[in-house]
């Protein structure tokens, strides 16, 4: 059962979240706000709360599992002026956390999600249980990192014709891939709406670059340092974040662990969910229970 919850984020914005949740006769393991067993989900750039759908489904047998649209992506809304700054990424999450009475919280985020969680432990550890950080780099990237981006954005042939034509190209076809992968493609089906003239991105590709821009020139090693909560790093073999980065992301926080999973690349949850899922259980186990 999934149920949508709309949600105030910070400047009055909305932010559409959903909660996962067996059926009530599914016994004594139903947990109630405050008891620190909820997990909330934050997806990346251009991502939605729908991408965490298997990983919800799996938490929400034993946990109370929220998962919400990030400003400017999925349905929530989208500013046409922002802001798209990362102290508003912060907010939101923040929101979320204290309206649906989460906390303390055990966080998993993928990619720029990932530094919204650790920004988000590091300045309010009382709201914080738990950590999951997937494939999202400590290290500043660089303005040609975002030059790159702009480039690829450029280079989408929208609209499709189909959403047969966006799992090809971004599966199979996309010259900036790592690698070729029907994940991938399935991954940018689900941020696809059918326009008049195709099928088109659900989210605004300057508000993309916008929101890249806020962190893409700064490193984010100070405010990691400062997570306090047990923490995992987790990378995609063929991912973005390297092996050695990703080491010493544990070696900085105080209290770090580090899993990778075989055979995936950025989108760690969608090229293999079930490598995932083994990847972080025991993590989970160790925080969510007792």
């Amino acid at each position: 059962m999934v149920r949508r919850i709309d949600v105030t984020g910070a400047d009055g914005v909305r932010l559409a979240a959903w909660e996962f949740a067996d059926p009530p006769e599914a016994g004594p393991e139903a947990r109630g706000p405050g008891d620190g067993s909820a997990v909330l989900l934050l997806h990346g750039l251009m991502g939605r709360a729908s991408h965490w759908d298997a990983t919800a489904r799996w938490l929400a047998a034993r946990h109370r599992a929220v998962a919400f649209d990030q400003r400017g992506h999925g349905q929530s809304e989208k500013p046409p002026e922002g802001p798209f700054t990362r102290e508003a990424y912060v907010a939101d999450a923040e929101a979320v956390i204290e309206q649906l009475e989460l906390a303390p919280v055990t966080l998993i985020g993928h990619s720029m999600g990932a530094l919204t969680a650790w920004q988000l432990a590091a300045a309010r550890p009382d709201l914080v249980r738990a950590l999951v950080i997937c494939d999202m780099r400590a290290s500043a990237l660089g303005a040609a990192s975002q030059r790159e981006w702009g480039d690829w954005f450029r280079a989408w042939p929208v609209p499709f014709a189909s959403l047969a034509d966006v799992r090809k190209w971004f599966g199979e076809e996309d010259p900036w891939a790592e690698r070729p992968t029907p994940a991938r493609g399935e991954f940018f089906a689900e941020v696809m709406a059918e326009r008049p003239d195709g099928w088109r991105p659900v989210f605004s590709r300057r508000q993309m670059m916008t929101s890249r821009e806020t962190w893409v020139h700064d490193a984010h090693w100070e405010e990691l340092a400062q997570v306090q909560c047990p923490t995992l790093v987790v990378r995609g073999l063929d991912g973005e974040l390297g092996r050695a980065e990703a080491h010493e992301m544990v070696r900085v926080l105080p209290r770090g662990e580090y899993a990778e999973v075989l055979d995936a690349g950025h989108f760690v949850h969608y090229d293999q969910p079930e490598a995932w899922r083994a990847a972080i259980e025991p993590f989970l186990e160790g925080v969510l229970t007792g």
